[in-house]
């Protein structure tokens, strides 16, 4: 039977430790470390984190609404069955090798280093601010995510985004399988030594974005601004709206394009016979 803990105030290390079938209502936990850490069946409903590693190997938890506060660093690592919704999150380093993880109208404030080595994420309406956001994630699938930082999903796989803003320099470097619907992406270098990369009716500024990649699709995508691209691409299969400000020695594939600003082909190791480069008529 799950007993209801309302309106408390838990301080010291480890105050819930290995808890299980709690509801916690409007708590405050603070000034000690790891409150919940080996926990079970727990939901915390409107209440507020101060301190460090307070959801740590911990499965089936709940949080609904609330705030997890600056000092609540690196909060929920190793854990299991995880499900945030209607929450703000002001520490960094929030998510770490957790797996089975559900965000839903979720916002970080500082998100860097946050969500790295974690498998099955899903996002829906979740705004992050913060460097390196999904580093390392396998099988993520998120709508309407926004991302204001650099570095998002460096060496990441099996990611599927769909009408998200991501303005992140170097983003899904690394990256294997990676599908993208209906987003915006702006900055600098996007994709590079990646593999298998589709986007979808995206707009895309980028400088020198789109290079070193093998199996790169984009259909009926936007290159607004985006100049030297396709450097050392293999395996391309684009549909451009639009023009293509530059594009600069791909190895293989077929690029169509409405035009072409500047065709730079100036490698003598490249066999450019590999490449068509189209202008729709």
């Amino acid at each position: 039977m799950t007993k209801t803990i309302t309106n408390r105030h838990f301080t010291g290390e480890r105050a819930l430790f290995k808890c299980s079938d709690v509801h916690l209502v409007d708590c405050l936990l603070n000034d000690g470390e790891s409150h919940i850490k080996e926990s079970r069946d727990v939901t915390a409903t409107n209440c507020r984190f101060g301190w460090k590693y307070p959801l740590w190997y911990g499965n089936n938890l709940t949080v609904e609404g609330g705030t997890l506060l600056p000092e609540a660093r690196a909060a929920i690592w190793y854990s299991t069955n995880v499900k945030f919704s209607n929450v703000k999150i002001l520490a960094p380093k929030a998510f770490r090798r957790a797996k089975n993880v559900t965000l839903t109208d979720v916002e970080f404030t500082d998100a860097a280093e946050t969500l790295w080595g974690c498998s099955y994420v899903k996002m829906v309406n979740v705004h992050a601010v913060g460097n390196y956001f999904g580093m390392n994630s396998p099988d993520i699938a998120a709508t309407n995510l926004t991302i204001d930082g650099n570095y998002c999903f460096d060496g990441a796989k099996n990611i599927t985004l769909r009408n998200c803003v991501l303005n992140s320099k170097d983003s899904f470097w690394n990256c294997d399988t990676v599908t993208v619907y209906d987003t915006v992406i702006r900055g600098e270098y996007l994709g590079w030594n990646s593999r298998n990369l589709t986007f979808v009716n995206c707009t895309i500024d980028s400088l020198q974005g789109l290079c070193y990649i093998d199996g790169l699709k984009l259909v009926n995508c936007r290159l607004a601004d985006t100049n030297l691209c396709f450097e050392y691409c293999s395996n391309i299969d684009a549909d451009i709206t639009g023009n293509i400000v530059s594009v600069k020695n791909p190895l293989s594939g077929k690029i169509v394009a409405d035009g072409y600003g500047e065709i730079i082909l100036d490698d003598n190791d490249v066999d450019h016979t590999k490449t068509q480069l189209i202008v729709r008529e």
